[in-house]
């Protein structure tokens, strides 16, 4: 079924001449601050046409009412029609940046299972696969997460395009952590977009390089619905140059909060297409330079990407909202602002289930001795991976040890009869037995 583009609200001077003029404009206002009729929602002309307005007032001049209370801070991303996509510092937009602060700010106190050397680098390799398979599945990559994972792990070689977008996005999420101190210029964004794209383009020529003029692009359907005209090719190295100072802090000169300034990067780098392909990953990629480089430390943990996708028509249809309603971002930071609480919740909730199974395993091997963080990690995967094979290379790549440190790990397990050890060709590998469980003391 084809998407649908929102209704574009009427405008204001429409509005103003069907409800009796700027004379009645503010009897509208003072009327709709003493009902709670949307409560927090910060509602669409394409929504609240359908919802039954406050006593007294027609659907027109409720919309007009909103329109009059919304406060916009002008922003320098401009639209094809040269206005400027503003924001109203609506009191959810205010009520999530604090959120996000109180739980993800540069002064929270780091959960234990992320400041422990043995457990730190295991959440961050787990936090940048998981961003990178899902960024490039949204982009249309068909490769299983198993699969995925495993080729990261192991450092074998993408072996067709779904693999090579994977991998590319790994590589750029490790390099933003690199790259989290240094401004934002318009070459470190094409060697970000050439490092997403490499070798998974139809034209290997546009890996790095903004679109040419006369290379014009839509973003539309596979019915033929038109739902966005990006900047022409001519336009792209200026509006570059002024994302860039926007992105440190540069423009404008009022205060914009952090996390607004890093999704309205995401939106602007998304708006303006400037890329033949890539351009969604490449746009997330920059949201998290962002919020790294402003401070948002515990993101270098968290995948947004996860849960974009199981949301993508609420993602999506946030972007025609701003668009469609005079260039009104707030709907895109509101939407993006749930996706990022989702996101650091499904972290706390991940952190919190890992120390649970941490403590029921070390109840379980409390009748075994000599066993370090590696090796309990290793049994923890193995008893939910009956039959998994490890190898030296995936164990040394997981925990960032020496060659003879993961051998020696995988030996010792195999000695007291947890991992079974066999070849694969040439190399040595341990598969989990698959009664694993009944090996452990009870």
């Amino acid at each position: 079924m084809p998407a649908r583009l929102p209704r574009k609200p009427p405008s204001l001077q429409e509005l103003l001449e069907r409800c009796g003029g700027p004379q009645e404009a503010l009897p509208l206002l003072s009327r709709l601050a003493s009902t709670a009729v949307a409560g927090d929602r910060y509602l669409h002309w394409d929504e609240l046409r359908h919802r039954t307005p406050p006593e007294g007032l027609s659907h027109e001049q409720w919309w007009l009412a909103e329109k009059l209370s919304r406060r916009p801070t002008p922003l320098p991303l401009k639209a094809n029609d040269g206005r400027a996509f503003w924001f109203s510092q609506s009191p959810a937009l205010l009520q999530g940046l604090h959120e996000i602060d109180m739980h993800a700010g540069a002064s929270v106190v780091a959960p234990e299972a992320v400041t422990t050397r043995s457990t730190r680098d295991r959440y961050l390799l787990s936090s940048l696969m998981e961003e990178a398979i899902t960024s490039s599945q949204m982009e249309g990559a068909a490769t299983t997460r198993d699969v995925a994972k495993a080729m990261i792990r192991n450092r074998r070689p993408p072996r067709d395009r779904s693999e090579r977008m994977i991998l590319n996005n790994f590589l750029t999420m490790q390099r933003i952590r690199e790259l989290r101190d240094q401004p934002l210029t318009p070459q470190l964004v094409l060697d970000l977009h050439r490092l997403v794209s490499e070798n998974s383009l139809d034209d290997p020529a546009d890996a790095g390089r903004l679109r040419p003029p006369g290379k014009e692009v839509v973003v539309d359907d596979a019915y033929g619905t038109v739902f966005h005209v990006p900047p022409p090719g001519d336009e792209l190295p200026q509006r570059l140059e002024e994302l860039c100072r926007f992105a440190n802090g540069e423009t404008p000169k009022v205060f914009i909060h952090p996390v607004v300034r890093a999704i309205a990067v995401h939106f602007w780098l998304a708006y303006d297409h400037p890329f033949c392909d890539g351009n969604g990953r490449t746009a997330r990629a920059l949201f998290y330079w962002a919020m790294l480089h402003q401070g948002y430390w515990l993101f270098e943990f968290i995948s947004i990407s996860s849960v974009i996708n199981k949301a993508r028509g609420q993602y999506e249809r946030s972007f025609l909202l701003s668009e469609s309603d005079d260039n009104d971002l707030t709907y895109f930071l509101l939407a993006q602002l749930k996706v990022i609480q989702q996101a650091i919740g499904s972290l706390h909730a991940y952190l919190e289930r890992k120390a649970d199974e941490v403590g029921t395993l070390q109840q379980r091997l409390e009748g075994m001795e000599g066993l370090n963080h590696r090796q309990l990690a290793l049994l923890r995967h193995a008893l939910r991976h009956s039959g998994f094979r490890y190898s030296v290379l995936s164990h040394q790549n997981s925990h960032g040890v020496s060659h003879q440190t993961a051998r020696s790990d995988l030996q010792k397990l195999a000695s007291r009869g947890l991992l079974l050890p066999g070849k694969d060709g040439r190399r040595e590998i341990f598969r989990v037995p698959e009664d694993l469980p009944a090996r452990l003391p009870a």
